[in-house]
């Protein structure tokens, strides 16, 4: 949607040309003054769009030199799509996924596994106060649940934002939930049985994966692009080979490739869901995150007859461990009403309240345009430091969206072992095979969160994967020549 600020729809305007090669990379852009005064604009209106197209790695300052649009890798470096498959696989991913989450307790440990953004970064300080204040002027909060479907202010305040996300709704659209995850679980509860097949995106996330272990499905995995998502054509004949229950997918921002879904390719996708009578689970939860600043539509904006489950949560923009989330589900309402009340009751009263306050507040949309520059910067910068630091022939995600990267490292590198052997340095990384039901994928990529600043010790940790890594790569370099 265009946006209000003037800032915004000029760098709106700079990046779209951008894309096309109208402004071709490495060329300079007009001087700050010479283009405020050539559109009339201020000189603040123009830094401040320079600013959001620093942050999203379109342009970059030279000292003294001005502002010149950044040479940018094509997706020939991006990491490669697995291979076709119509085959449906029962995911067993979680003693790898314990692992990680066993490193991530360590404190002493550099947490560069977890998609967690520092929490310098979020609002959890003013949640607290705005948490706070409502416990002592509300002396019954907590007394009773809120049942499905919650919170009716937390409604509220999402169907207000639901016109922004360009998919508006009411307050009876929604159902409350404990973040996203319960809310992906509650939808696939809904829509499958155990031994059913659902289609994932690979990668996915492998949070996904371990809730569709846990329920006792298959999955099909489809083909994604690192910079447009789920392989349309690869859909249509997993659709076409085998039963499928739902299509699981992550448009906006997917984790971990940080790809975002042409809106042609999100109505086709819808276009596929009906002519084979098939759901969309669609978890939105990095939908906030776009690095150019407008918000995507979600496949939800194109349902027509209330197939798509749209997930999402506040764990990425305001604060995880507050644990508020949602599920605007369609069709699948009363069926989601009663799962939730029998899965786990109600939602926390305090936390919701909250929320709903600070999503209603004018502030939430003034953080949310600094947290996109502030992450969209730092991904910039860490996807600098691991093309320069990593072994030739690294390949990594250029991400719209989101604050992960996706990495395929060269050689026989096994990133499960590089995983033990960083961790035993005290460095937390996820390994590739976590994001698919297939082991044997992704065996030489990981996922590196860019949460946190790139302090000297992000350096350093990041030196000792690029280390270990080489090291992998020319031991496995040496078996194989030992081998033939």
């Amino acid at each position: 949607m265009p946006s209000d600020y003037l800032y915004e729809q000029l760098a709106a305007e700079l990046g779209d040309a951008i894309e096309r090669g109208a402004l071709r990379a490495g060329g300079k852009l007009p001087s700050v003054r010479r283009l405020a005064e050539d559109r009339a604009l201020s000189v603040a209106t123009v830094v401040q769009a320079y600013s959001v197209l620093e942050g999203t790695g379109l342009i970059e300052a030279r000292p003294k030199s001005g502002y010149f649009v950044r040479r940018r890798t094509d997706d020939g470096d991006a990491p490669r799509p697995p291979r076709k498959s119509v085959t449906a696989t029962r995911p067993a991913v979680s003693d790898g996924i314990a692992r990680l989450i066993a490193a991530l307790r360590d404190p002493g440990v550099v947490p560069l596994a977890a998609a967690y953004l520092d929490p310098g970064t979020l609002k959890v300080a003013q949640l607290n106060r705005i948490a706070a204040a409502l416990a002592r002027e509300v002396s019954t909060l907590g007394a009773r649940d809120d049942t499905p479907p919650g919170l009716a202010t937390l409604r509220r305040a999402l169907a207000r934002r639901s016109i922004s996300w360009g998919a508006p709704m009411t307050e009876h659209d929604f159902v409350a939930t404990i973040g996203a995850t319960e809310a992906i679980t509650l939808a696939l509860r809904a829509v499958a049985r155990p031994g059913d097949a659902v289609v994932v995106e690979s990668p996915t996330y492998f949070g996904i994966l371990q809730t569709i272990e846990a329920l006792g499905l298959k999955v099909v995995e489809v083909p994604a692009h690192p910079r447009t998502g789920i392989d349309l054509a690869a859909l249509h004949d997993a659709l076409k080979a085998t039963p499928i229950r739902a299509i699981v997918t992550m448009p906006t921002a997917a984790n971990p490739l940080g790809s975002i879904m042409p809106d042609d390719a999100k109505a086709a996708l819808y276009a596929l869901a009906v002519r084979h009578d098939v759901p969309i689970i669609e978890d939105d939860v990095y939908g906030e995150l776009c690095f150019d600043g407008a918000r995507p539509r979600p496949i939800k904006a194109w349902d027509k007859d209330g197939r798509v489950l749209l997930c999402g949560s506040v764990s990425k923009t305001l604060a995880p461990g507050y644990r508020v989330g949602w599920i605007a589900p369609g069709r699948y309402q009363d069926d989601i009403e009663r799962l939730k009340f029998s899965q786990s009751l109600a939602c926390p009263t305090l936390t919701g309240m909250a929320v709903a306050e600070m999503l209603s507040s004018g502030s939430y949309d003034r953080h949310l345009r600094r947290l996109r520059h502030v992450v969209a910067g730092q991904v910039a910068r860490y996807r600098e430091e691991v093309l320069a630091r990593f072994p030739d022939g690294t390949r990594v995600s250029a991400p719209r969206g989101g604050f992960v990267l996706w990495i395929e490292l060269p050689g026989a590198v096994d990133t499960l072992v590089l995983q033990e052997r960083a961790l035993a340095r005290g460095v937390a990384i996820a390994p590739g095979p976590i994001f698919s039901a297939r082991q044997q994928r992704f065996s030489a990529c990981l996922r590196l969160s860019c949460g946190q600043p790139l302090t000297p010790r992000v350096a350093t940790a990041l030196d000792l994967i690029a280390h270990l890594a080489q090291d992998l790569a020319a031991r496995g370099a040496r078996g194989h020549r030992a081998s033939a």
